[in-house]
Formats: structure tokens, sequence, C-alpha cells
């Protein structure tokens, strides 16, 4: 797409903001285009409670602070007011979550069934433990792999299948797909977006997993959409259902030395999708596809990397993607965080408001990250791997630094639950899927600007959720204001603090 055609996107977002201002106050919850709905639910009101449920932790806890805080009203004045509007509403949420890679199910499976079994309740169950409601899934290798790269159709070189009468999803049957159907029985709510980090060697120019591009051939779309729809079909009869699904991991990522990667230029992507669409339909199948799958912006070394290939960067990719009769098939698109800003998301949605936004890796996130995603528009936020052990692995190559959701010591065998695990449950212990974000703002009147972000949300339940960071180095005090009523709440630096209450 050219320069000048986002530049225009992202004045017709700016120009459809949110924005609440008091005196010297402004809208602090990042940028936000026009709302999916501002009309009061017809329902009768739910009961109010008279307390407010606060979930506080602080940098380094291991357990969060759980405490009652209690209402005024009238509503309190305050130097810094967080203000909740439920009327004014965004996008559904779909969840949060991480990532049961292979090197995660190997990790998992070293801890006796007892103790796994804790592990995953403690993952997944929205009650007794953080309630993690969306799993990004590999489809065959990723660079979290034990041993070597696979796929689901591996053939000796020069060999091929367009009719994959040799596909088989044998290799998840010991240890990934039992591990996923313990966390959708632990959360019936779970949903899962599945990726490919390559297609078989054999439909590609390297002949290999690693690098190379998808071979420009009709038969070769075929098949890899019937490759696709093989593994939608396998892993159901296998108990699980994919509710997402994008057609290449990373699609601008070249030169991958050790581990999968595929160089997918976005008319190859929409030849995929225009391929994968109709298949999906005729195998009566419901799962949904999500395009470009990767960075917010374009990183500057892929950017190199497409320079010395004599490619076209394609920094506009996801505009391109769904330009193109391919967008009839998607749901929407799905980001990584590693390079750019969430702020990315929301001229997108005010391009192409028919189509969702996702937010389906990020390894390395935090509080700050989830919020951003939330603000601009994602129905979702998911890390990467969801255990390593103590050397940040297994894995074949790539991140040699990643961490996981938790930390199981391969010689001792003791877990430990990251801070990215506490980041996580601030949302998906108090955000169930279904949860609609709500306008929310920060208000000061002394100052250039407030440490605190935020971000609301309207449950299935009728209760409100409060998500609040502080991004200063000292202790902060503010005041939360939903209609008539307030409550004040102080936390430390760099304190992440959810709250919760009942009724409108």
């Amino acid at each position: 797409m050219p320069r000048l055609r986002r530049v225009l996107c992202s004045v017709t977002a700016a120009a459809a903001a949110v924005t609440v201002a008091a005196g010297s106050a402004t809208a602090a919850s990042g940028p936000e285009i026009a709302p999916a709905a501002q009309v009061p639910s017809a329902q009768a009101p739910a009961a109010v409670s008279r307390t407010v449920h606060e979930w506080l932790t602080n940098p380094g806890d291991t357990t969060p602070v759980d405490t009652q805080l209690s209402w005024q009203s009238p509503a309190a004045a305050a130097p810094t007011t967080v203000r909740i509007d439920p009327n004014v509403k965004f996008q559904t949420v779909s969840g949060f979550g991480a990532a049961i890679t292979d090197s995660s199910a190997q990790v998992l499976y070293g801890l006796t069934p007892g103790n796994r079994d804790e592990v995953m309740k403690n993952l997944f169950d929205p009650r007794a433990g953080a309630g993690i409601s969306f799993l990004r899934q590999p489809i065959g290798a990723s660079d979290f792999a034990v041993g070597q790269d696979y796929s689901y159709d591996d053939l000796p070189a020069g060999q091929t299948d367009y009719d994959l009468k040799h596909f088989s999803i044998a290799h998840d049957e010991t240890q990934i797909l039992p591990l996923v159907r313990q966390a959708k029985k632990l959360n019936p709510q779970l949903e899962i977006v599945a990726s490919p980090w390559s297609m078989p060697g054999w439909m590609k120019t390297s002949g290999s997993m690693i690098d190379g591009k998808l071979i420009d051939s009709p038969k070769i779309y075929r098949a890899y959409a019937l490759y696709l729809v093989k593994f939608l079909q396998a892993y159901r009869k296998a108990g699980v259902h994919v509710d997402y699904l994008t057609v290449q991991n990373e699609p601008q990522a070249l030169e991958r030395k050790n581990y999968p990667g595929t160089d997918l230029p976005w008319q190859q992507e929409a030849k995929v999708i225009e391929a994968l669409g109709p298949a999906i339909r005729a195998a009566g199948l419901d799962t949904k596809i999500l395009g470009f799958d990767h960075n917010w912006s374009e990183h500057p070394g892929d950017i190199a990397s497409h320079q010395r290939a004599g490619e076209d960067p394609q920094p506009e990719y996801p505009y391109d993607l769904l330009s193109t009769p391919a967008a009839k098939w998607m749901a929407g698109t799905a980001y990584h965080c590693y390079y750019g800003s969430s702020d990315a998301q929301t001229p997108l949605k005010a391009s192409f408001p028919g189509k969702d936004i996702f937010m389906t890796e990020c390894e390395g996130g935090d509080s700050s990250t989830i919020l951003g995603v939330m603000q601009n528009w994602g129905r979702s936020s998911i890390d990467w791997n969801i255990a390593l052990d103590e050397n940040h692995g297994p894995h074949l190559g790539g991140c040699g630094t990643c961490n996981g959701t938790i930390t199981v010591n391969s010689q001792t065998k003791a877990v430990t639950y990251n801070d990215q695990y506490r980041d996580i449950e601030h949302f998906s212990k108090f955000v169930p899927p279904g949860s609609v974000h709500i306008a929310s703002s920060v208000v000061y009147t002394s100052g250039s600007s407030t440490p605190i972000e935020a971000v609301a949300f309207t449950n299935p339940d009728r209760s409100t959720t409060v998500v609040a960071l502080n991004t200063a180095k000292t202790e902060q005090t503010f005041t939360v204001v939903s209609g008539d009523r307030s409550f004040d709440a102080t936390v430390g630096a760099g304190a992440t603090v959810t709250f919760q209450w009942s009724g409108r």
C-alpha cells in the first residue's frame, strides 16, 4: 500500500479517537477509533456490590495481595482519576495465554503426573489458577522443538505428496495433544490459534523447512490448503477444536539458519488463503483465518534481509493483504510485539473496521504490552512458550534467552511462576472470554502527564474489571470513578493492579 494511504488511515483513526478531558485532563488509555456500540444495555442492572476486589502485584511478587476496597458516594475529586464508562463499548475479548510448544510439552512431561496436574490447574483453572483462555499452537515444528524440525508430511528429498497420503499428526499425540485436551477440560472456554512456521519442505524452493519460499504453483497452493485442512480435521478427531488459523508465522522473516521459517510475500499469502478458505468451508469446518502473523512494524533486520535478496520489504503487508480478494476469507489480522507499537492496530482497524485484530505472540511482554493491545482493538494477547527449563529451552535455534510463563528446573523439577504468569493472570483470571472492552480514561488535574495506565471491561456476568499499571518509580494514589461512586487506590512503583466489582 502506498505510504500516503497509511498516513490517511492514521489521520482517520486519530480523528475518531475517544478522548475525555477535564481541566488539563488527557485520555491516557491509548488511541481508539469509533466504538462498536454506545447504547446502554436493555437488561435490568445487576445488584451493585458494596466493595471492590483488589488484586495487586508488585514487581517480583510471587503472591498477589488480595484485598477489598470500599466505595464512596458521591464520587470524590482527586488529582488523578480513572473514569469508567460502560456505555461506550469496543471489541469483544477472546482471551489471554501462551503456547504449548513441543519444548513446553517435553518440559511439562518431565514432572510427575501429580505435579504436572497441579501446574496445569494453576495455569488454566479459572478459579484456582490463572484461567489462561487462549493457546497459540504451532503446526509442526517451531524454533522451540526438541531434536529436529518436523512437519506432518515429511518425505525424502525429491519426493512429493500432493494428495497428502502420508499426512500424520503422530508426533503430537504423545505429549502435545494430551496437554491441550487437559487445558480445555480445565477451562472449557479455551480457544486456540494454530500457526505453521513452515509448510513441508517438498512444497518449498529450498526443499527444506528452513528458509526458502513456497513454490509458486497452483498444485502447491492446493496441496498446502489440503495440508492445513487435514491438520484441522486431525486435531478435531483428536478432541481439539482449532478456532483460528494463520497460514505462516512471521512471513517477513528471511534467512532462518537453524529453525523453520518461510519467506511468504503478501501476494503468495493471498493465493494460499484463496485456496484455503473454500477448502475449510467444503470440509464443514468453522475455523477462521487470520492474516499476516508478524510485527506491528517491519523490523529493520527483516527489511535488510529483503533488500539483500533483491525483494520489496513490503512494510504495508497487512493493508495490502486485506485489500485483495482473499480478505473475503479472513476474519482479521494477527500481530506480534517484537517491533513497532500496538498503536499500529488502530489505523488498521479504521481502514478495515469489519476485520478483527489479535495479538498472537509476544515473548517478553508485560502488563503494559497487554494494556496497549487491549486499548487498540486487540481481541487477544498471547505470550510465547508456556513452559521452558532454566536454560531457556530446549529449542532448535533462534531465541536463546526466551522465558516461559513458568520455568521448570531440569534437575530439581522445581517450578517457578515467572512475572509473565502474573501479567497474564491479571487479565485472564478477571476478564473471561466474551468480555467487552469499555471506555476508560485517566484524568489528571496537574502536571503534563500521569504514570497510570488503565483499561476496563464489562464481563459476561455483568461485573466490571479494571486493570491499571503504575509506570512510575514511586508510589501513586489515584481514584477510580464509575457513575456517581468512586474508590481510592494506592499502588507501588511498577505495580499492576486489577479491580473487579459486580453490577453496574
